[in-house]
């Protein structure tokens, strides 16, 4: 079969678009919920991480968020002026810099709990087709990550 540049041009026949469509749409519906907090999207999957797992590297929330330092950094400047956060040089390697919750920090995943609930009120995927979903776009991640 011949390549057809101009089918494999339109934007109906692209993965990436409704990959990317989907994703600022779903990012969206947190927006009302994460402003009454002060919070960005991304400053709330930081939250998410420290909240799962206290005292950690920059280096391991990039991995985690699948985000690159230059992106983090001045992300965290921010948490740590807000109050959110510490960063301090690790004690065994002045290299890496861990980032710890303070007490105001820990104290916002109260006031963040309800948000998975709402938001997944708000996306209407029946749970089996959520899950295969979820399934399918970290298949997809861990293939990036090999290449």
């Amino acid at each position: 079969m011949k390549y057809d540049y101009k089918e494999a041009m339109k934007l109906s026949n692209q993965l990436c678009f409704p990959l990317y469509a989907a994703s600022r749409n779903v990012v969206n519906l947190y927006t009302p919920y994460l402003k009454e907090l002060g919070l960005t999207y991304t400053q709330y999957i930081v939250f998410l991480v420290l909240w799962e797992k206290d005292n950690i590297p920059v280096g391991e929330i990039c991995d985690r968020l699948m985000l690159d330092n230059g992106t983090l950094s001045p992300l965290l400047k921010k948490m740590q002026q807000a109050g959110y956060v510490e960063r301090k040089r690790s004690t065994e390697d002045d290299r890496v810099v861990v980032i710890t919750l303070t007490d105001e920090g820990r104290a916002l995943q109260k006031k963040a709990k309800d948000i998975p609930l709402k938001v997944s009120g708000c996306i209407s995927l029946d749970p089996e087709k959520a899950k295969m979903l979820y399934t399918l776009l970290y298949e997809l991640l861990d293939n990036q990550k090999a290449q």
